[in-house]
């Protein structure tokens, strides 16, 4: 249970330190652009998932190949600021749980459920 929070930990360490090496020191201006999601490492630490969106999703796939250019040299300036025996090896994925979320959005719309038509919305009328 310990070694769980442990990796919960630097996981919420490694995605706020990402955030701030992206927004302070690097020079690619596609990449200061992102929003980190979330991170997953490994239980031995050797690898860590980065789940990144921006605010234009159209721009995601461009953007993976800059992170992917960089991912060295974020390696090195995490490994300076974080206090891990070791840094894992960092793989960038586009979050595309928004996307998902607009398009259920859109067919719960479609459906006469959006927030137009919501049914909260008749029943705080009733006992106003």
């Amino acid at each position: 249970m310990s070694s769980n929070l442990r990796i919960s930990r630097v996981n919420k360490q490694l995605q706020r330190e990402l955030a701030l090496i992206f927004e302070t020191q690097i020079k690619k201006e596609s990449v200061k652009s992102i929003i980190i999601t979330g991170v997953e490492c490994s239980k031995d630490l050797e690898r860590a998932k980065v789940y990144f969106t921006a605010l234009e999703a159209r721009k995601c796939p461009g953007i993976l190949k800059d992170l992917n250019e960089i991912k060295g040299a974020v390696r090195s300036l995490l490994g300076q600021t974080l206090k891990l025996r070791k840094v894992p090896a960092l793989e960038f994925i586009i979050d595309t749980s928004s996307a998902y979320g607009a398009k259920i959005d859109a067919i719960l719309d479609s459906l006469g459920f959006g927030n137009g038509n919501n049914n909260n919305d008749n029943y705080n009328n009733e006992n106003s």
